[in-house]
């Protein structure tokens, strides 16, 4: 499988700001839906916001209007503007592409990366 390399995290105070950077090879940025997932401490993972081909856009209600998924073909990356963070975002972020299906053939996640660590605290 592909690997999926995730950078950006760190430390961040509430209310501030981080961008996430997520690469990948140009063969599976070209062809896949990107996601950005997130696992907090003791929770289950969870999709944060995916961004297609086409570059629609979806994300957790959680999220909505705080954070912003983007891609630049040129980079093979897809990143993860987060805004106004709040504790609770405060988690491990994967990439991965969403399980579904690609001109009618289905898809599951790739394998898990190592992830980046985003804590919001004061």
């Amino acid at each position: 499988q592909e690997q999926l390399v995730e950078s950006g995290g760190g430390l961040v105070q509430p209310g501030g700001s981080l961008r996430l950077s997520c690469v990948a090879s140009k063969r599976f940025f070209s062809i896949y839906t990107l996601g950005w997932y997130r696992q907090p401490p003791g929770k289950q993972r969870e999709l944060v916001a995916a961004i297609s081909i086409g570059g629609n856009t979806n994300y957790a209600d959680s999220v909505k209007g705080r954070f912003t998924i983007s891609r630049d073909n040129a980079k093979n990356t897809v990143y993860l503007q987060m805004n106004s963070v709040k504790p609770e975002d405060t988690a491990v972020y994967y990439c991965n592409r969403p399980p579904g299906y690609y001109s009618g053939v289905y898809y599951s996640f790739n394998s898990w990366g190592q992830g980046t660590q985003v804590t919001v605290s004061s």
